[in-house]
């Protein structure tokens, strides 16, 4: 597929629930929307009556009260309704019945589904017990769990009872999970007695313990059995069974305020120690529902799959689908465990509807030539969500194919740092190779020059010019707010600067070229990594790749890494064939200076590429908190790497 070409047309535009929405803002007395365009366009000049909108369409339980938003006109200030009540679990919660609300698998063949009656008994039980352990509103609750239907049920007992929840997934070692907690000051801790991945038993009571014993505020240790029904947590101070399997009929939900904690999550910590960011009950689910029902076309009944860890926001985004009805899949494990399809099969005798995951698993299926349309029942799925990186546009045909012409393939992108999109799908409109739809409803975005102009036609930094109601609370150990104005309004105090590198193309999409602090700069000019690795991925021979800068002299050379496939290595003519498929499918100012071969590259715990730990190496500094990385150990391959050397 070129960039740009259409994959996917919408069967019938007018039939989605964004198209129902526009409707009926129309209807209440609002302006005639014709189209997305000006839905986004109301969206971002009357932010306050249409999140209100959303809240009330959406099907929200609780009270937005009289205002909507204060301080619209300093960004980093901007609160979307401060006098605002709901509980976050009873969203959540709010659907009854024998549907199936969550089902979980691993690549053991583990299998547990609960119903929507069965998984609010369950939560009530979990409430219960909290209270006895002296639970308040506000304690923190840090996780070291695996990805299942039993962490779930945690989540939502403490969001319940107005708690604030935090979690990483159970491989963070020692070291990086308390470079995290030690931030959080829990009260309580939940962790596992182990978890299984790529078909390898992991036992970490061990890790568990030395995590519990460095928390001093801790009031109890909850574990969950994963590997053995009934493990023995001697070595765990304070640990009890988590009481994931005690049932109530009786819910009784903590109103909390729109603008309480919910959620700390965390940056990547590649560049220093994480930041915990703090969000909020309201922000949070609001953001969401948003997302799920007006982009993502998602309806009760429907079923959402997103391959993620309890440590990646998508984790948190994807629990949310619950307060739209739908069935929230749970997969714990590798991807490709047992083998490739393991996925998709999920997703087929599920009967799952949505399907997420990244763009190294779908490359992986495609260097596999795996297609899983010609094995797998996949009638009933519509969209494949891909985030974590960016789609290259000549991968966008092999999913069609893969997966069936009549599944919308939406790219997003966003983060952490605003626990939702700042641009996603768009039911109505075509898809187009390498495009992300559409800018989020309710999103400013905008891209601009180093002085914070607007630029069409051209690549510029990824800004956000209005407030949103996912805008963090606050970062933790930061009582003046100085960190965060520093991380997201400077150098343009009243501009939310994300740090992506992108552009808008002709036809209103989004291009994302890669990270800002990432990006190449070759006499002047500034080139995304993406756009780079899109063209050298292409090459027979090469399975990824990773570009940084080094100086040498006075001048940036472009040092590019590659992982050769199996069998093959990096010879001459190799080389010669990246260098003219960068030239003549980028620019010559894309070509790098210098190639070399490596086995592997570090990443995070989330499977996205790590430049600057690399870029640090070549300047002769050492990475900062390589616990933060999946795979630390890739690092030893750059180090003095002998095709750097001068002759």
């Amino acid at each position: 597929t070129r960039p740009g070409e259409v994959v996917w047309t919408p069967p019938d535009p007018d039939a989605t629930r964004l198209a129902e929405f526009r409707r009926r803002l129309a209807a209440g007395g609002g302006p005639p929307l014709a189209d997305y365009d000006a839905l986004h366009r109301f969206s971002v000049q009357a932010p306050g009556p249409f999140w209100r909108a959303v809240w009330e369409q959406c099907g929200l339980c609780g009270d937005p009260g009289d205002r909507e938003l204060v301080d619209a006109e300093r960004l980093h200030t901007a609160r979307f309704f401060p006098d605002g009540r709901l509980n976050f679990a009873e969203n959540l919660l709010r659907w009854r019945g024998e549907g199936t609300a969550v089902v979980g698998r691993d690549e053991t063949g583990h299998r547990e589904a609960l119903s929507h009656d069965a998984l609010r008994r369950r939560v009530a039980g979990a409430m219960e017990r909290l209270l006895e352990l002296g639970l308040q509103p506000g304690d923190r609750v840090a996780a070291l769990v695996p990805n299942r239907v039993d962490t779930l049920v945690l989540l939502l007992a403490v969001a319940g009872l107005g708690g604030v929840w935090s979690s990483c997934s159970p491989d963070f070692g020692v070291p990086a999970a308390l470079d995290r907690f030690r931030q959080v000051r829990p009260r309580f801790l939940v962790g596992c007695d182990g978890y299984v991945h790529g078909g390898r038993r992991y036992d970490t009571r061990s890790r568990l313990a030395a995590v519990a014993r460095e928390l001093p505020d801790l009031a109890a240790t909850l574990v969950l059995p994963v590997l053995e029904p009934d493990p023995d947590l001697g070595e765990i101070p304070g640990a009890e069974r988590a009481p994931v399997d005690r049932e109530s009929e009786t819910l009784r939900f903590v109103e909390r305020g729109f603008l309480d904690p919910l959620y700390v999550l965390f940056s990547s910590g590649t560049t220093g120690p994480p930041k915990c960011i703090l969000h909020g009950v309201g922000g949070t689910l609001l953001q969401h529902v948003k997302e799920h029902q007006l982009h993502c076309d998602l309806r009760p009944g429907d079923g959402l799959l997103f391959h993620t860890t309890c440590g990646w926001m998508m984790w948190n985004w994807l629990v949310s689908a619950l307060a739209s009805g739908v069935t929230v899949a749970l997969w714990d494990g590798s991807p490709v465990a047992p083998d490739a399809l393991a996925l998709p099969r999920f997703v087929a005798e599920e009967g799952l509807t949505h399907l997420g995951a990244s763009p190294g698993w779908l490359a992986a299926l495609e260097r596999e030539d795996v297609r899983p349309r010609e094995t797998q029942d996949l009638g009933r799925l519509r969209m494949l969500l891909s985030t974590g990186a960016p789609l290259p546009a000549e991968a966008w045909g092999f999913v069609r194919d893969a997966f069936g012409e009549h599944v919308q393939t939406a790219s997003i992108t966003g983060g952490t740092d605003l626990l939702g999109c700042f641009a996603l799908g768009c039911p109505e409109r075509p898809v187009r190779a390498g495009e992300i739809q559409v800018p989020g409803l309710g999103m400013d975005v905008d891209f601009v020059d180093e002085q914070g102009r607007s630029v069409r036609g051209r690549r510029g930094e990824l800004v956000c010019r209005s407030p949103f109601p996912s805008q963090p609370l606050a970062f933790l150990d930061d009582p003046d707010g100085a960190r965060l104005r520093r991380a997201y309004f400077e150098p343009w105090p009243n501009l939310w600067r994300h740090g992506d590198f992108g552009e808008f193309t002709a036809s209103g999409g989004i291009v994302i070229h890669g990270r800002s602090d990432a990006v190449l700069n070759r006499g002047g000019v500034r080139i995304g990594t993406a756009e780079l690795y899109r063209q050298v991925e292409q090459v027979p021979g090469i399975v990824e790749s990773l570009a940084v800068t080094r100086e040498r002299g006075d001048a940036l050379e472009i040092v590019l890494f590659v992982v050769p496939a199996p069998g093959v290595v990096l010879d001459d003519a190799l080389e010669a064939r990246i260098r003219t498929a960068v030239r003549e499918g980028a620019s010559p100012r894309h070509v790098p200076d210098r190639i070399a071969a490596v086995p592997e590259l570090p990443v995070t715990r989330s499977g996205k590429r790590v430049e600057l730990a690399v870029r640090d190496l070549l300047a002769g500094r050492e990475p900062a908190n390589t616990d933060a990385l999946a795979n630390p150990e890739a690092l030893a391959h750059f180090r003095d790497h002998p095709a750097l050397r001068d002759p």
